[in-house]
């Protein structure tokens, strides 16, 4: 089986390659791609793989944009953080999904119902209508978390979480309790995943939640200095930027 990964998150693309071996060895990936135009630059160049995986936002665009130029009738697997409403699309369009983190039991359940499934005309999937049903103006928003603890799984809803930060090359969130997490999502991929009504990026290493903020005060150069809950390590990670300022002054007045 000849296989390309379509993901941006280089964590998520080392870790799904991984688990994609320990299924089967002898599986050829054939590439890892991470934009919509690189993806259309290879598939143009390239033979078609035997299966996709394939991530929905990466870093240009939706990935649905690669279809729109240029033509593929391989099988797609995708790996999402869509909510349970798109979810169920995927399945009534009879396209397997894996829900991030992935786990190992959930690939090898894909991956067996592509090879029981080979042969069937793949392109009676309709691209299209998935497009228009992520683009729709219905937008709804990630309600909860679940991520690997060892060999538990934890979730935690998005109502509990105070904010998420950047820390030593990772990402975090944190619980108005104070416990702290490990995600595998970007703070650019989590803006677009989260209600913009409650979260606001108030700078490049914090993405927090409105009733998170305990007291604000005005800085330099029209910035302002944010006093949250739970208390971060280094409270003057919490000042708003200059660039989003002014965003953020009209987020608070919603």
């Amino acid at each position: 089986m000849k296989v390309v990964i379509i993901e941006d998150e280089a964590f998520a693309a080392i870790r799904l390659k991984k688990m994609i071996l320990d299924f089967n060895s002898e599986i050829k990936i054939l590439a890892e791609l991470e934009s919509v135009a690189e993806s259309v630059k290879w598939f143009k160049s390239n033979p078609e793989p035997d299966l996709i995986f394939l991530d929905i936002h990466l870093e240009d665009d939706l990935s649905f944009a690669i279809f729109e130029q240029v033509n593929i009738s391989s099988p797609v697997i995708f790996t999402t953080a869509f909510d349970e409403y798109a979810i169920k699309a995927f399945k009534l369009k009879s396209i397997d999904y894996l829900l991030k983190p992935i786990v190992h039991e959930e690939l090898a359940s894909a991956l067996k119902k592509y090879q029981q499934f080979t042969g069937l005309n793949t392109n009676s999937v309709d691209l299209h209508s998935l497009y228009n049903l992520i683009t729709n103006k219905d937008i709804t928003y990630r309600e909860r978390f679940s991520f690997s603890i060892g060999t538990k799984i934890k979730m935690v809803e998005v109502a509990e979480i105070a904010y998420f930060f950047v820390f030593d090359k990772g990402v975090y969130l944190r619980t108005f309790q104070g416990n702290s997490y490990n995600i595998d999502f970007t703070l650019d991929k989590l803006e677009k995943m989260l209600n913009p009504v409650a979260f606001f990026r108030i700078n490049r290493k914090y993405l927090i939640n409105i009733t998170s903020i305990v007291n604000m005060v005005a800085y330099s150069r029209s910035r302002v200095k944010l006093e949250i809950k739970p208390k971060p390590d280094d409270e003057f990670e919490t000042i708003v930027s200059i660039d989003r300022a002014s965003d953020f002054k009209k987020w608070l007045n919603n």
